[in-house]
């Protein structure tokens, strides 16, 4: 990796960043990549968890006690009792990425759920709807609000965690956030590779708005009014 200066060691350097922009845009593209997948992967995970939670009142419990315990274990150690299983690398950190998503995925699909007006699955089932009929056309439409809230706030927070993989050896932007610090603390590689975190964790959350807003247009007119 080339040093723009070795005898300056500014914060922010547009040489580091010309000099190194492969480097930077292959941990950008590891970066983004796996928070997508551990979103994606955590939905799919999650919809099905929170449904059968919510059908069978018993499994709420379980279900968000199992996930809140995974939440809370330390991402070092978590990684540390998967790596003999699942090796040094990506397939490592998605695991473990995937695992603390849950948690905010569950309980937001739940509270989408939770709020579906009791009147309307009666008059859904007056009309002749099934269970799984019930939850495509009518539960999941008016629980969408909430299972974007909980989409957002997985992403953004799996967007900080992804650093975290650099303890197995895949922490895409961490790589180059921990590479700085043992390069002699060279300021401008930490600083450009902690900005790039932030910054795409804004415009992930931006676009989710976005999305959102598309999908939803009755919540947005409801907050208007």
């Amino acid at each position: 990796m080339a040093l723009s200066s070795a005898a300056q060691n500014p914060w922010v350097d547009w040489g580091y960043v010309r000099d190194n922009r492969d480097t930077i845009l292959t941990a950008l593209e590891q970066h983004v990549t796996l928070t997508l997948t551990t979103v994606v992967i955590g939905t799919l995970i999650a919809l099905p968890l929170a449904v059968v939670a919510r059908r069978w009142r018993w499994l709420r419990g379980p279900v968000i006690g199992t996930a809140g315990v995974l939440y809370t274990i330390p991402s070092l150690a978590l990684f540390s009792l998967l790596a003999p299983w699942t090796g040094i690398g990506a397939r490592t950190v998605l695991i473990g990425l995937v695992m603390y998503a849950l948690l905010l995925l569950v309980r937001n699909v739940l509270a989408g759920l939770d709020g579906v007006p009791d009147e309307v699955r009666e008059a859904a089932r007056g009309m002749g709807y099934g269970p799984v009929r019930m939850l495509l056309v009518v539960e999941l439409p008016i629980a969408l609000p909430a299972v974007m809230t909980g989409i957002r706030l997985a992403t953004v927070s799996t967007v900080a965690l992804v650093t975290v993989g650099v303890v197995v050896g895949y922490g895409a932007l961490g790589g180059l956030i921990v590479s700085g610090f043992d390069n002699n603390f060279y300021k401008a590689q930490i600083f450009t590779a902690t900005a790039l975190c932030v910054l795409l964790a804004l415009l992930l959350d931006l676009l989710l708005q976005l999305a959102t807003r598309l999908l939803v247009p009755w919540a947005r007119g409801r907050a208007a009014a």
